[in-house]
């Protein structure tokens, strides 16, 4: 901070020479100083506002700022007694700049200097000029303004720290400063002003989102609870409502982004998963990731008029086996809720979608989600079963039935799903003589073992999976039509991993699934790199590549990096990673071109780290991350 006739002396040939302002004065003072002069005001000249608002004009405007006065006057007490021997006052402004509540002592102030700080008074950057509360409310930041960086040289006796009390919708209601001697100043006194104005912040975001589900947050789970917490407010339906400024720190969110994004787009799960996981966990903090895998510890306070019972999909336990899979995908969750429409209505299910997509994780979880859980779950992959041994598999046999048979017989596959759910996965390999007699059992609900005996009923649920275009090897007498009918009451395709949209959180979700900690998580250009690759073996393939990469962790490791990775997969990942636009031939011809420019070096320059790049270009991470992705 530059000595008093050093800052006077700058404002003296601004003004009357037009020099330049002094780089080395704080730009937000130097700023402010222009304001108060397009006000026209004058630094030594007399104050032409009126002090101001009193009698029904006062009491109206507390009326307006109740809840902020409400909730500011214990937190300012408390403010005093740290700062009671240090010629100092504590003060609310409203979102006006009009002193709303003062706690101290007036006595360092001569009697003209009392009426300019009493309630009623505006410190309003147009009246007042450059003074902390009219530039914090200017700035919408906190700020200390000392002595001569006051515009007018009446306050220059002054040091005043103020910060912003900001609503959970991110618009600023009221300003809280400590203004003293400036003989006294402290150089805690901003830390001091700051903490206390998110105190209060945190207080009306409890009151005024009392009615939403509100999510407290925080890096370690003693901080939930403390000053430095995060508070998010959702919507019924998972919608973003509102946010303290410490939560929009932590996920890289601004004031716009509150009510135009979703919990999903936040974190790796839904509203649905959340609230499970709140019930199961009552009276303790789980355990988040957002969509950049940043690990988070939450508490989660459920709205009075909501409750996880009321929720359509997710039971009083828990969400159901299909909610934990959904991990925020719009096309794998519309196939979810179709399927959970017929899970018990005896509709045959049919899963379409490449080899490794999921399709037994979907069928299990479904037949977990039915009211058949508690039967036997039953898969079959057709392609696995030698063709002599496919018959006896499915139908079973009786004892002696053929060479080599068991003594004691078998009941069969079939039979042994019997009350749960049969999954017959790639049913387009099925021999055609195979498919007849599955085509007669399907029809009749009845088993008749090889070698005779009687037809014993079955009663089971069907889902069926193939990557194959069955209609097409209908057409052409490779699988029979009949069959497909039968066995397609309704047909789901399930997207490849490629075309999801939730490769984060589902990065996540298999992470905890091969036993990884809390805190694992994937170093973020690896991750990227990850995302673009094609996978051709889908799922059962990125699966196993993270399954290898956990066993590979030493104990102390809690970040994925390149070291994990198998070595056919890194020259690949590293070539994706690398995939960027060159502009060193020509320079950009288009926004487009520039933004990734801009990227790519902000990623040179920080390694690979996302989160120090994004801080770089002054962007969230999701921004930074949706730019790269398109």
């Amino acid at each position: 901070m530059l000595p008093a006739p050093v800052l006077r002396h700058a404002r003296l040939q601004w003004l009357e020479q037009g020099a330049s302002l002094s780089p080395a004065i704080d730009q937000r003072v130097s700023r402010s100083w222009l304001r108060s002069k397009a006000a026209g005001l004058a630094p030594m000249g007399r104050l032409s506002c009126t002090d101001n608002l009193s009698g029904t004009a006062l009491q109206r405007a507390r009326a307006q700022s109740h809840d902020v006065v409400n909730h500011s006057q214990p937190i300012m007490e408390y403010l005093f007694e740290q700062v009671r021997h240090s010629h100092s006052m504590v003060i609310l402004a409203d979102q006006h700049g009009v002193l709303m509540h003062t706690q101290g002592d007036l006595d360092f102030l001569s009697k003209a200097e009392r009426v300019a700080l009493k309630c009623g008074a505006s410190w309003h950057e147009s009246q007042r000029g450059t003074n902390a509360i009219g530039t914090a409310l200017a700035e919408s930041d906190e700020i200390e303004i000392h002595g001569a960086e006051h515009y007018l040289d009446r306050n220059g006796f002054l040091t005043c720290a103020a910060s912003p009390i900001v609503s959970a919708k991110g618009e600023v209601m009221g300003i809280l400063d400590i203004s003293g001697d400036h003989r006294s100043r402290h150089s805690h006194t901003l830390g001091l002003v700051s903490t206390a104005a998110r105190m209060i912040e945190n207080n009306l975001f409890m009151a005024s989102c009392r009615h939403h589900t509100v999510l407290k947050l925080h890096g370690r789970p003693e901080g939930i609870g403390s000053v430095a917490q995060g508070l998010l407010a959702l919507s019924e339906d998972g919608w973003l409502m509102g946010a303290n400024r410490r939560a929009l720190e932590m996920l890289g969110l601004s004031r716009q982004d509150i009510g135009a994004v979703q919990l999903q787009q936040l974190f790796d799960c839904n509203l649905d998963a959340l609230l499970g996981a709140a019930h199961r966990a009552v009276g303790r903090d789980i355990a988040l990731h957002t969509t950049q895998s940043q690990p988070l510890f939450a508490s989660v306070q459920l709205a009075p008029h909501l409750s996880v019972k009321a929720r359509p999909g997710v039971t009083s336990a828990a969400p159901d086996a299909l909610s934990q899979l959904d991990t925020g995908d719009v096309s794998w969750g519309n196939a979810a809720a179709k399927a959970r429409r017929v899970a018990d209505k005896d509709i045959p299910l049919l899963l379409l979608g490449e080899s490794g997509v999921g399709k037994e994780w979907f069928a299990k979880a479904l037949h977990e989600s039915s009211a058949r859980r508690g039967g036997p779950f039953v898969a079959i992959n057709c392609a696995a079963l030698p063709e002599h041994l496919i018959e006896s598999e499915l139908f079973g046999y009786t004892p002696g039935a053929f060479t080599g048979a068991s003594k004691q017989g078998s009941i069969g596959r079939l039979r042994e799903a019997q009350g749960g759910t049969l999954f017959l996965d790639e049913i387009g390999d099925m021999p055609l003589l195979m498919q007849t007699r599955l085509l007669r059992v399907l029809q009749e609900r009845q088993v008749t073992p090889l070698g005779g005996g009687h037809a014993v009923a079955v009663n089971f649920a069907l889902v069926c999976a193939t990557h194959q275009d069955l209609p097409k090897a209908a057409d052409t007498g490779r699988f029979r039509s009949d069959l497909y009918y039968r066995i397609n009451g309704l047909s789901l395709q399930l997207p490849a991993l490629r075309e999801r949209s939730d490769f984060a959180a589902l990065t996540r979700q298999l992470l905890v699934r091969w036993g990884g900690p809390v805190s694992l998580h994937i170093d973020s250009y690896l991750l990227l790199a990850l995302s673009r690759y094609h996978w051709p073996g889908n799922l059962r393939q990125y699966s196993n590549v993270l399954r290898t990469a956990v066993a590979m962790l030493e104990p102390d490791e809690a970040c994925i990096s390149w070291s994990h990775m198998p070595d056919d997969l890194v020259d690949i990942l590293q070539t994706l990673s690398q995939a960027l636009p060159d502009f060193s031939e020509q320079p950009p011809q288009n926004l487009h071109q520039l933004s990734q420019q801009a990227i790519a070096q902000a990623l040179e320059n920080a390694r690979g780290n996302m989160s120090a790049a994004a801080r770089q270009l002054g962007i969230s991470r999701q921004t930074m991350y949706r730019k790269l992705q398109s």
